[in-house]
Formats: C-alpha cells, sequence, structure tokens
C-alpha cells in the first residue's frame, strides 16, 4: 500500500499571511503592501531553498519522521511571513511624503525658533525669503512636522517639531531642509535626534545658538561677517562634530569634555578656554560653550587655521 503523504501547508499558509498583510493596509492608509512584498519577496526564495534542503537532510538522518511535523519548506514561508511582519510593525514599507511649507515674517522680532528632529538628516541654513521656508521629506509613519508660531509682545515663537517614532528599525527616512530668514534677530534652540546634520546659519542674525546632539554626525558652520555679538552652546552627543568659525571675529570657547575629546584646533588655550587673536580686538564677540558627549568635537576656521 502506498504510503500515505499529507499534502503541503506552504501554499495555504502563504496565502493567509498576504492575505492580512492587505487586509491590515485598508486599516494603515500609509503602509504600502507592495512595498513590502517588492522589498522582500527574494527572501521567500531563499527560506524554501532551505527549507528543501532541511528536508532532504533530515529525511537521510531519520527516514521514519513524523509526518505530521511541519516540513522546512513550511517553516520558511512562516519565517517570511514573520519578516513581513516586522518590516509593516517598524514601518519599514511606511509611504514616503514631501512636503513644502512656509511661514511668513508677519513683523514680529525679535525670534524664537525651535526645531525638534528626533531621528533623520536636518539641514538649517539661511536665505528664506520669509521667516521660514522648508522641505520634508518623511517616512509617513514619522509623522508630519508640526508647524507653529506664535506672537507675543516679545517678539515670535516659531516651533517645529516631531513625533517621530517610538522605535527605530532599519534606515529612517525623514529629511528637513530648513531655511531662516537672514536679517531677523533670532534666537534659535535644534534637538537632533540619530543621524547626520548640517547647521549653516552664519548668515543668520543669531544673537544665540543653542545645539543639542544625539547619536551621529553635525557639521556647524558660523563662518560669515557677524554684525552682532553670539552666544552658542554645543551639547555633544554621541558621535562627532565639526564647529567652523569665523576668522575675523573674537572667539571664545569654554569647553568641558565628557567621556570623548575635543579638538581646538589652533586655538589658544587658558584653563577650559580657548581664544583667538582677535579676541578683545573685534567688534563682535563669538562666544561657544561645548560640553562634550560620546565622540569628538573638532573646532576649525574657514580656511582650518583660526587667525
Amino acid at each position: 500500500m502506498p504510503e500515505n503523504r499529507r499534502s503541503s501547508l506552504v501554499a495555504p499558509i502563504l496565502l493567509v499571511g498576504l492575505g492580512f498583510l492587505f487586509l491590515y493596509s485598508n486599516f494603515r492608509p500609509e503602509l504600502e503592501p507592495w512595498l513590502v512584498v517588492s522589498r522582500y519577496w527574494p527572501l521567500i526564495l531563499v527560506f524554501l531553498g532551505l527549507g528543501k534542503l532541511w528536508d532532504h537532510f533530515r529525511r537521510q538522518n531519520a527516514p521514519q519522521v513524523s509526518k505530521s511535523w511541519l516540513s522546512g519548506r513550511e517553516i520558511a514561508v512562516l519565517l517570511f511571513l514573520a519578516i513581513l511582519g516586522i518590516a509593516v510593525t517598524f514601518g519599514i514599507a511606511s509611504r514616503h511624503i514631501h512636503d513644502v511649507e512656509s511661514v511668513d515674517r508677519q513683523g514680529s522680532e525679535p525670534v524664537r525658533a525651535h526645531l525638534n528632529i528626533p531621528a533623520g538628516e536636518l539641514k538649517v541654513s539661511g536665505g528664506a525669503n520669509k521667516l521660514m521656508e522648508a522641505d520634508f521629506k518623511y517616512a509617513e509613519i514619522e509623522g508630519k512636522p508640526k508647524i507653529s508660531y506664535q506672537l507675543s509682545a516679545s517678539g515670535g515663537q516659531l516651533d517645529v517639531t516631531q513625533h517621530g517614532r517610538k522605535f527605530h528599525f532599519g534606515r529612517t527616512q525623514n529629511n528637513w531642509d530648513v531655511r531662516l530668514g537672514n536679517d531677523i534677530p533670532m534666537e534659535l534652540t535644534i534637538h537632533m535626534g540619530a543621524g547626520k546634520n548640517e547647521v549653516k546659519v552664519g548668515e543668520l542674525s543669531l544673537t544665540k545658538l543653542e545645539i543639542n546632539m544625539g547619536a551621529g554626525e553635525v557639521m556647524v558652520d558660523l563662518t560669515g561677517d557677524r554684525r552682532m555679538d553670539l552666544n552658542a552652546t554645543v551639547h555633544g552627543g554621541v558621535g562627532n562634530a565639526i564647529i567652523r568659525l569665523p576668522r575675523n571675529v573674537g572667539i571664545r570657547v569654554h569647553a568641558t569634555g565628557g567621556i570623548g575629546s575635543i579638538d581646538p584646533g589652533h586655538l589658544r588655550r587658558q584653563g577650559d578656554e580657548y581664544f583667538n587673536e582677535m579676541y578683545g580686538k573685534s567688534p563682535v564677540t563669538l562666544r561657544l560653550q561645548i560640553s562634550g558627549g560620546i565622540g569628538k568635537i573638532e573646532l576649525q576656521s574657514d580656511n582650518n587655521t583660526v587667525q
């Protein structure tokens, strides 16, 4: 009598899993099920091949293995569906969005601006015709950046925030390009999460700058023709920072290292403070307070030599 062989469950398991994926996408508009499948479908070939090898060697080593046990191919499909579930849970297949936003000046000076990006790449510069002009490119699961501008007797308050994901798995799709108006007296505070960031604000009419680094890299460019004093603070995070300083402005840096290190370049050191030759001679002074983190903070000038 021929041996009874149970039918394979590969196709039913795969159909049920894909059915749940497309059904779930109806309740998650930001989820693109075809993106999930198109990105990860080669894995099913890899897993099915490994499953067939597993079945082959298992039959050789244990010919009487129970037919009620899942086959290698069935386990392979379950693993493939588990990976799709992880991709969906952590938003790897979230839809990408490009928003262009702007905020009018509204005649209120000075302005206190606060930028808070949980994770991703942030670029801040001048050159805006309005108070702020920005491009946001992000995965929908990161959440739409929220812009708020409030007026009071003391000036304007600009806030750009984003709730972000609680957990990050894989590459973060979150890029901000924020441009601010040059001739607006401003205090700027930036909170950065994990990512690579560039802050080029030498053209801005800043009186105060505070940067809180997260995990990653940041380049802060303060070079340019300054017309007013600037008090800047950089709190180092887990990563490296390069701070470019102007040549013809008096500079005083107070640096306290954490676990990382601070490279003062060609600044003269006196205790915990560093000075350039223009300090006390130029009509404008840049005062920089640095607290190091786990990483390296490097001070440069626009030609890598502070005069």
